[in-house]
């Protein structure tokens, strides 16, 4: 199953409902919402900085993924920016594909 990073950057709003319930809370809700997904949750993380939450996740393809980052920005709490986690095997084998590519201007 294809492994996602999201980087969350809660709204004001986020920060005020965070405070509210507390990170465990919002952990078990996130954690549900990937299960419902057909996903599991890897890791949950707070962070300072512009990113406020790192989550590691399985989900079972880049549409599932594009419909969770859909339903939490939709709620208007957070930004979310994802990024495919390609595990080294895969570079391994991407290492041994090849094709003709002329760069600009060569």
């Amino acid at each position: 199953m294809p492994k996602y990073l999201f980087q969350v950057s809660l709204s004001a709003d986020g920060v005020i409902g965070t405070l509210k319930e507390g990170g465990t809370s919002r952990r078990a809700a996130i954690e549900k919402l990937i299960q419902d997904l057909g996903g599991s949750l890897e890791a949950d993380y707070y962070a300072f900085g512009d990113t406020d939450v790192f989550i590691i996740a399985d989900l079972p393809d880049n549409a599932t993924s594009a419909a969770l980052s859909m339903v939490i920005s939709a709620s208007g709490a957070a930004n979310i920016k994802t990024t495919v986690l390609i595990p080294p095997e895969e570079i391994d084998e991407a290492a041994q594909k090849t094709a003709d590519y002329r760069p600009p201007g060569a």
